[in-house]
Formats: structure tokens, C-alpha cells, sequence
């Protein structure tokens, strides 16, 4: 990819309003990057050297605690910009990106930022949405795990992420990459043990489907009950 191609970004949401000369001048300045599965993108309170977008793959951000323990913030679908530390006016990254498959993604240099916002006004509003949002997001986690039981949260979890990456399959809606139940775990402030519990007992019902990192919901509107504290009688 020594050559990038405006058609990789044109049609992306943070990019819309743009004209093609703005996004030729855009990508010019960016480089394209393979990760690894399993490898960083950029790590916690590192130098925020870089801002990136995610062309392929799905990128699991991931907050250590000041006792060590990994807490799954948020997955990053194809299309979305992260390490954006620049909008949040800081100088280092405050999560580690790590890649859930192998990934493509577009990096420019965390100087570029100020330029970039100031000379597209379109970007910087695309962006500076995107920050809201996912602070609503985090506002809405934190409301979770301070007042819903695990089983609520689990549920929560597995729609958002059905509601992110769903694909529709003959036994439901596919999780479109790979989750384990440590995953689940670490996004919803509980345990290992706690989640394959939670996920036999629905696998039961006939609630979702799992295997070796890899979740089905299979009737979406019982979850969203269980999600909401409601009882589930069938």
C-alpha cells in the first residue's frame, strides 16, 4: 500500500463533506500500517506520537488499572479513528489498542492534529462527535457496574457488541471477530468464572450460542430483557 487511495476513506463518516482534493491532501500526509494479531497499535501512557484510523480488522482498547488489572473499554470497528489523544488534550495515550485480528490501519503524526482540525472544519466536527460519544458510552459503563447485577451487564455487553459488529447467520447474530470469555469478562468488571456460567446457563435457554472465541446471539430480544432486569420466563 505505498500508494493510498482516496476511495479508502471517502466514504467514511469522520471524512463526509470533504472535497476530493481536501482528502488527497489528507492521506498524503498518512502512512499505512499492518498489525498483528495480538500486537499494540499504540500503548498506555506511551507518547501519543500518532493518531490512527482502522481500515481492517477490529482493535480492542484496553485500560490497566494502577493494581494491574485490565479492564476491555471499548472495540474498535473499521472506519473509526482511535488514539485521538490530541482531542482529549493530552499528550500521552490513556489505553493500550491492541489488535483482536490482523488489522489495516492509516497513521498520521500527533503533530498533524491542530492542522488538521483547523483546516477541515468537517473533520474536526466528525471527530469531536466521536469524543462525545464515546464518553456517553463510558458514562453509561460506569452507571452499569455501579448499579446492575453481573448478568445485566454481560447482557449489555453482548448487544452492544451485536449492535457494533453483528452478522446475521442461520443460528443468529455472529459476533463478527474473535471474543473469548475472558474478553467478556475484562469489559464487564466480572470474572471468567462468572461469565462461562452466565453463558452455559443461556446457551441452555437457547439464548446464544459459543465457541472457541466466537459468540451467537441467538434470540437478541430475551437478552435485551435480561439487560433490562426484567425476568425472563420462557
Amino acid at each position: 500500500m505505498s500508494r493510498l487511495d482516496r476511495s479508502l476513506i471517502a466514504g467514511l463518516t469522520v471524512f463526509q463533506g470533504m472535497a476530493l482534493t481536501d482528502l488527497d491532501r489528507v492521506l498524503v500526509q498518512a502512512r499505512s500500517l499492518r498489525i498483528a494479531k495480538d500486537q499494540s497499535v499504540f500503548e498506555q501512557e506511551g507518547e501519543a506520537h500518532s493518531f490512527f484510523l482502522l481500515l481492517d480488522g477490529h482493535v480492542r482498547v484496553v485500560k490497566t488499572t494502577p493494581d494491574g488489572q485490565q479492564v476491555i473499554v471499548r472495540y474498535i470497528s473499521p472506519g473509526e479513528l482511535m488514539g485521538i489523544a490530541h482531542a482529549l488534550g493530552r499528550t500521552t495515550y490513556p489505553a493500550s489498542a491492541i489488535a483482536a485480528v490482523d488489522c489495516v490501519v492509516l497513521a498520521w503524526p500527533g503533530n498533524l492534529w491542530p492542522e488538521l482540525v483547523g483546516s477541515f472544519p468537517s473533520f474536526g466536527a466528525s471527530t469531536y462527535k466521536t469524543v462525545g460519544s464515546r464518553l456517553q458510552e463510558a458514562q453509561a459503563r460506569v452507571v452499569e457496574l455501579a448499579t446492575e447485577q453481573v448478568e445485566q451487564r454481560v447482557a449489555h455487553a453482548l448487544l452492544r457488541l451485536v449492535k457494533q459488529t453483528g452478522r446475521k447467520t442461520d443460528e443468529g447474530i455472529l459476533i463478527d471477530f474473535p471474543i473469548s470469555r475472558q474478553d467478556i469478562a475484562e469489559m464487564t468488571g466480572t470474572t471468567l468464572h462468572t461469565v462461562s456460567r452466565l453463558l452455559t446457563a443461556w446457551e441452555e435457554k437457547g439464548l446464544v450460542k459459543s465457541g472457541r472465541q466466537k459468540v451467537t446471539v441467538v434470540e437478541p430480544h430475551r437478552l435485551f430483557v435480561l439487560a433490562e432486569g426484567r425476568a425472563d420466563k420462557s
